[in-house]
């Protein structure tokens, strides 16, 4: 019970009205659901769920280890929680591409992107990695878009090209892609603004913008993206980083101080949580043990 108000149909066509509307839509990470209300409360487009994070949140690196169970398992938690369209990164497409499309379509996702990567895949802003033929990915485009059965659920494709092949093979590959079906295409790993202007002149599709921190890309901002023509920007690892660098720091000081006095005001307080899982909402009127309210918690 999340006291969401829109249904999985109309989540994905909202979606897509607003990604028409040619404004920039942005879609930061979220690590758990209660990350995912914070996005919405805030007011944020949708939510995105990133492979690397879900890797590192069991404490394995991004390297193709994670399946498709756990993955649509952790995306159908995180999307059910918010009104808000969410899109998760499904790899290479795990075992079969027709079986990862249908999985997350009946979780209620709004879409997903699949990239040209070999299954033994590395995250996409280190080196040395290796990808599939154009050929082999045309394929796998083709498969999904067939076992898609709303034609609102967004196929997103993902090159690594760039940084392997360079941008022209690239340009090349991302042609080849939209006339296979895709509706999207996430260019990864451009480096400055040119590589991303090249991508959008030859480009019919929409275009997805990586705004990762500590990568190969320059960080651009709302403006720069929106006047370059692109229409969704995610924030993929911002929240876990944010959060593991405060949890991090906070631990650091009760080992050193034997108390957590010291970083209270580095905390959520209890009455904020309580907030934002909708506490009250839950009550139950004339029962006792559900009559509750934020006031009085601090």
């Amino acid at each position: 019970m999340h006291f969401t108000k829109k249904t999985v149909l109309e989540k994905r066509s909202n979606f897509i009205k607003k990604l028409q509307s040619k404004k920039l839509l942005r879609f930061p990470g979220a690590y758990n659901p209660l990350c995912a209300k914070l996005i919405a409360e805030i007011g944020f487009d949708g939510v995105y769920i990133s492979g690397g994070v879900m890797s590192n949140d069991l404490g394995l690196p991004d390297i193709g280890l994670t399946s498709l169970e756990q993955v649509s398992y952790r995306a159908s938690q995180i999307t059910r929680v918010t009104d808000l369209p969410t899109i998760v990164d499904a790899d290479t497409g795990f075992d079969s591409c027709a079986k990862t499309i249908s999985t997350f379509e009946d979780k209620g996702l709004a879409g997903c992107h699949i990239e040209d990567q070999i299954p033994e895949k590395r995250c996409g802003h280190l080196d040395n990695k290796e990808l599939i033929s154009k050929e082999e990915m045309i394929k796998k485009i083709k498969q999904s878009v067939e076992a898609r059965k709303d034609k609102n659920f967004l196929i997103i494709v993902r090159t690594d090209a760039n940084t392997v092949e360079g941008i022209d093979k690239t340009l090349d590959r991302i042609k080849a892609y939209e006339d296979a079906g895709a509706d999207m295409i996430f260019p990864e790993a451009m480096k400055n603004e040119n590589e991303f202007e090249k991508v959008r002149k030859v480009s019919k599709c929409y275009l997805l913008a990586n705004m990762t921190e500590f990568g190969k890309s320059k960080l651009l901002d709302k403006s720069q993206l929106e006047n370059l023509g692109y229409n969704l920007v995610i924030y993929p690892v911002t929240t876990q980083r944010l959060a593991m660098q405060n949890v991090e720091n906070g631990l650091k000081s009760i080992f050193k101080d034997g108390h957590q006095n010291n970083i209270l005001d580095k905390m959520q307080t209890r009455k904020r949580l309580y907030e934002l899982v909708e506490y009250e909402k839950y009550n139950t009127p004339g029962k006792k043990i559900t009559d509750f309210s934020t006031e009085g918690h601090e």
